[in-house]
């Protein structure tokens, strides 16, 4: 056996970390590689991490920008430290160090390891190895003079070569874990379709990497990663906002309501807004509007007119939105309103990720406002959810609330691009043929109280809806008590209803000898689920059930909370799924894991959390 072969380390999962500069091209490397690692049949789990100074300057510790990935078989999180960790310079090492593995590698561009670069870092020796404890394996890659030799002759000027500096870690990472530079190719040629000397340039800048790597063989262990068996079809890696922008063209399709979304640009929801604006070919109707209120406002409006009208924010976004949301419950319009979760209060954290706006989905409207609230529990599960928030919007004739976080929003799995035929129809709530000559506008179906819908422009349907409470049949405006208490009960009793509607909530990790139930609800899925997975591992047994349906809850929700000895709700805010549970079923005892850092959670703050509670 070579000494090369020797050093070909097999892993069932490794995780690899992109750092640099905000601008340096870091979510760009570590997508491509994603993607490329999605092709080969491996599983992803994918961690954007923004700097939350956006314009801070260069190559300080408050501009770092991060990409984690992990690949491999089963995975479910980005992982909690990573195998390989790449550092464009001083600030990004000073960041992300101690996310290295113990037997792990360090690569850092030590071009940019010179004086100014770590007085921006605020290293205090010109050691930062040293001065950090960093005990992983270091490498040390001359990235920027490498880049500048390789695009020597391309003509280029100075800053457009810095730029490629991404793309020969790309590289280098692809010799590594022995990916085919053919497939990162084709997704630079995609990327550059429209500027071909760029493209050029960062393929040259691609190879010139790899081939690097193949120079220091002798230095650094390379990796073969273990694959899952996958079922046939076409994959892809997508990012939970891409997928839940599909998901309301599937829902279009199957409903045959041309779709509509009004919106305004909100971190970190924007990119669905960007995505569905790219759809005219399919009918989509995006309009980019000035504000939040205005967003929503032209969402009703659409739906009035016999759209599938969204609207899509984040929190602050939401809290704007809630006087037109209210309307909406009133007027009884289909209305789906997609929060991308973000660190809060106020404009609060933009770019970081959390669960705080339950609260607000459930309660953050005058008066009595139910609507429906579910929640996606991976960027993949991001089509599902909003296609079934589509369904019930307009099946119901209901706002529905979809709570996506950044984490699910802006990380990326592995996707396999799904059949038509898989998916239901969705029937609109039309006035029935039957009704037409006696049609009030508040007339309901019995079974599950919902308005029937008249399209404007309907011969004998015309009608008018509004904010002031209406006659529980006429639609005339009302202000009787009795009318008002009738309109209210019908309004409640038609989300409760939906739950006739919805799956039971199922576990998973259960065992007969399980006592425990681990309850999270929302993106942490992949979290918990590995976490309860580590557990049962080391012969504690727990089982967790993942909430997608928040309002109404499933219908074997208590029988399912009742069943075990001990709940624990962990989720990333101070404990709005908890609350929410113990006011509804007062008599489980429900323990708490609560983190509130902006951050998801790590798998071993889960696992330690539940042992801690466990023990008390």
């Amino acid at each position: 056996m070579t000494d090369t072969q020797q050093r070909v380390k097999t892993l069932g999962q490794v995780a690899v970390r992109f750092s640099g500069d905000s601008g340096d091209g870091m979510q760009l490397a570590g997508n491509i590689f994603t993607n490329v690692s999605a092709g080969l049949g491996n599983s992803v789990s994918t961690f954007p991490d923004y700097p939350a100074e956006i314009r801070a300057p260069q190559g300080s510790l408050g501009g770092v920008s991060g990409f984690q990935v992990s690949i491999g078989s089963g995975v479910h999180t980005p992982g909690d430290s990573c195998d390989v960790l790449v550092a464009m310079n001083p600030a990004a090492l000073k960041q992300n160090y101690r996310t290295v593995k113990s037997g792990g590698v360090v690569i850092v561009d030590i071009d940019s390891f010179k004086e100014e670069g770590l007085k921006k870092a605020k290293f205090e020796t010109d050691d930062p190895v040293k001065e950090l404890g960093i005990t992983a394996q270091v490498v040390e890659v001359p990235v920027t003079s490498m880049t500048k030799a390789a695009l020597a002759n391309e003509g280029m000027d100075p800053k457009s070569v810095l730029k490629c500096r991404n793309i020969f870690t790309l590289g280098l990472l692809c010799w590594l874990f022995d990916r085919p530079l053919e497939s990162a190719a084709k997704m630079l040629r995609a990327k550059f379709a429209k500027k071909p000397a760029v493209y050029e340039a960062n393929a040259k800048v691609l190879q010139a990497g790899y081939d690097y790597g193949h120079n220091i063989h002798a230095s650094v262990s390379t990796y073969r990663v273990e694959t899952d068996e996958i079922r046939p079809g076409v994959y892809t890696d997508v990012k939970g906002n891409e997928a839940t922008a599909y998901g309301l063209i599937m829902a279009s399709e199957k409903s045959g309501l041309p779709l509509y979304l009004g919106s305004y640009p909100i971190t970190p929801a924007t990119d669905i807004l960007h995505e569905l604006a790219k759809r005219k070919d399919l009918g989509v109707k995006a309009c980019q509007m000035e504000d939040e209120i205005a967003g929503v406002c032209s969402a009703i409006g659409a739906s009035f007119a016999g759209n599938l009208a969204v609207t899509s924010t984040s929190g602050p976004g939401l809290a704007l939105k809630g006087e037109a949301i209210g309307l909406a419950v009133m007027a009884e319009l289909p209305l789906v309103v997609i929060d991308v979760q973000r660190g809060g209060p106020s404009t609060g954290l933009p770019t970081k990720t959390e669960q705080t706006d339950l609260n607000q989905a459930l309660y953050g409207r005058n008066g009595e406002s139910p609507l429906a609230v579910v929640a996606p529990l991976s960027p993949t599960d991001c089509f599902d959810t909003a296609f079934e928030a589509c369904r019930i919007a307009v099946e119901h004739m209901t706002p529905v609330i979809l709570l996506s976080d950044a984490f699910i929003g802006n990380g990326s799995s592995a996707w396999r691009i799904p059949e038509a035929g898989d998916y239901p129809e969705i029937r609109p709530n039309f006035v029935p043929d039957e009704l037409k000559a006696t049609w009030k506008p508040y007339m309901r179906d019995p079974q599950t109280l919902t308005r029937y819908w008249a399209i404007p422009g309907t011969p004998g349907l015309m009608h008018r809806l509004g904010g002031l409470e209406k006659d529980d049949l006429s639609g005339a405006i009302s202000t009787d008590p009795r009318n008002h208490a009738v309109m209210v009960e019908r309004r409640r009793g038609k989300v409760a209803r939906i739950a006739r509607d919805i799956p039971r909530q199922e576990v998973v990790c259960d065992s007969p000898e399980a006592e425990t139930l681990l309850v999270g609800w929302g993106g942490t899925y992949g979290h918990l689920y590995t976490a309860a997975e580590e557990l049962n591992a080391e012969g504690i047994p727990v089982a967790l059930a993942q909430f997608r349906y928040i309002n109404p809850l499933p219908a074997n929700t208590a029988e399912l909370l009742r069943r075990y000895k001990r709940v624990i709700v962990a989720e990333l805010n101070c404990g709005q799924f908890a609350d929410y549970l113990q006011a509804r079923f007062p008599d489980v005892a429900i323990s708490r894991i609560n983190k509130v850092e902006g951050q998801p959670f790590l798998v071993s703050e889960l696992v330690e959390g539940v042992k801690e509670l466990l023990n008390k």
